[in-house]
């Protein structure tokens, strides 16, 4: 149970009703900032403005699965007026207090940092992102049907990237019946591929493994997908891209070229949001567990 421990959500979409739920049944004390257009119910939650005093007595400050910008603003899908969190905000928060998101950009770590906080991002710990990936992979291939008028079944299939995402999406492939090709960028990865039935190849070889290429799903956040890449590409090619934003794609290309690219993060939260909060849910209340527990010991 989390009897005693104070909770500040702020901002973020239908995953975070997920995890508002479960910290309520586990007893928590919650407060929610930025949820004042959710029309449902959150018996136990309590609605509260962004004030320092609200701050000042929490244990925990929960921010979306993406922490916020480069600019500090957060997202808030169901309120009214825009949310920011900034040093002011992160000053009133007590020594103790830990800040949770999913992934954390350089301007929320730099904060934390400077005011010595701790910061614990979900999506790094591998159960959370290999569950995370199943929602996501599943956003992928609805993606491809409504985007092809061709059958995933006997397509040639390119996955790039065989982190937690690329393999769960290159098996999905795989079960569907697609042709699958790994572009991977270490060795262990290329075997692994391999001894899953996979066609491998590394990334410096990607320019000979897309000519024929029916569907390509990239996971690497950085631009591997460059117009001399995209420009390999049979015209009725589908690209879909999971990297985190920008994503890895050269998609003012793609476009000139007529090749249907689409930029897909978060799909977890569009396509299963109740899964993917539960997820997360779970993930937070063991973080909190352990370390409560820490601090107690």
């Amino acid at each position: 149970m989390l009897t005693g421990v104070r909770i500040v959500f702020l901002g973020g979409d239908a995953r975070q009703i997920e995890i508002i739920r479960k910290c309520v049944e586990m007893d928590a004390g919650v407060s929610t900032v930025g949820f004042d257009l959710w029309e449902g119910q959150l018996p136990g939650a309590a609605k509260a403005e962004l004030t320092d005093s609200l701050l000042s007595e929490a244990d925990a400050l929960v921010l979306p699965v993406v922490g916020c910008d480069d600019q500090g603003q957060v997202g808030a899908k169901y309120s009214s007026v825009p949310l920011r969190i900034g040093p002011e905000q992160i000053a009133a928060l007590p020594a103790h207090c830990t800040v949770y998101t999913g992934m954390a950009k350089p301007f929320l770590r730099k904060l934390c940092r400077e005011r010595g906080l701790r910061l614990t991002e979900l999506l790094e710990q591998d159960d959370v992102a290999i569950y995370n990936s199943i929602p996501t992979a599943e956003g992928a291939l609805a993606m491809v049907i409504q985007n092809t008028d061709f059958t995933i079944h006997g397509s040639a299939a390119v996955v790039l990237g065989m982190g937690r995402t690329g393999f769960t999406m290159a098996r999905s492939l795989q079960g569907l019946g697609a042709r699958v090709r790994v572009g991977v960028r270490r060795r262990e990865h290329y075997a692994r591929a391999e001894e899953m039935g996979w066609q491998a190849f590394m990334t410096e070889d990607l320019g000979r493994n897309l000519a024929d290429a029916d569907l390509v799903f990239n996971t690497i956040p950085s631009m591997i997908l460059n117009a001399q890449m995209i420009s390999k590409l049979p015209a009725h090619a589908c690209v879909i891209d999971l990297a985190s934003s920008p994503g890895g794609t050269d998609f003012r290309y793609a476009e000139k070229r007529g090749i249907r690219a689409l930029l897909a993060p978060g799909l977890p939260g569009i396509v299963a949001p109740k899964t993917a909060g539960i997820i997360m849910a779970n993930a937070l209340v063991e973080c909190i567990r352990a370390e409560s527990r820490e601090q107690e010991g």
